[in-house]
């Protein structure tokens, strides 16, 4: 098929983003080595950033609001997320601004976050975390 409009990108820095995966890249998130990450992509023109994590059985990821739209994906595993949980196979939107409580892994479980901006972590008295598209990408730097 031939078409009448040129296509050709304008932009000379577009390009695909392919990440390869091996077991050695999990980094460590968390001291006692009970949560891993894999940082897949981060975008600085968008803020949006997605990361492909690995909880053991019994981690708890702190309450936290998100500031820009995730969607999740649990790839094996089970979640409990407020009132539900999620088990292999199950997608949850959350939309921006949404605020919830610890998130518990109920068994190791894998999981794919794709988000539109950074989540603040919280706790009773402070914001004791920023996580966003800055650090996602000076993980993947550092991965290298």
């Amino acid at each position: 098929m031939s078409l009448r409009e040129d296509m050709t990108p304008t932009h000379t820095l577009l390009q695909d983003i392919l990440v390869k995966a091996s077991d050695d890249d999990w980094l460590p998130i968390d001291p006692d080595g009970n949560a891993f990450a894999r940082p897949l992509w981060a975008s600085s023109a968008s803020g949006g950033w997605a990361v492909l994590y690995k909880w053991h059985k019994g981690f708890v990821a702190p309450a936290h609001k998100h500031l820009g739209a995730v969607h999740a994906y649990v790839v094996t595993g089970r979640l409990q997320l407020r009132d539900h949980e999620l088990c292999t196979g199950d997608y949850v939107y959350e939309p921006n601004g949404i605020i919830h409580e610890e998130t518990t892994a109920l068994e190791d479980t894998v999981h794919l976050n794709i988000a539109d901006g950074p989540v603040l972590f919280f706790d009773d008295e402070r914001i004791i975390q920023y996580f966003g598209w800055e650090q996602i990408e000076a993980m993947r730097q550092a991965a290298k």
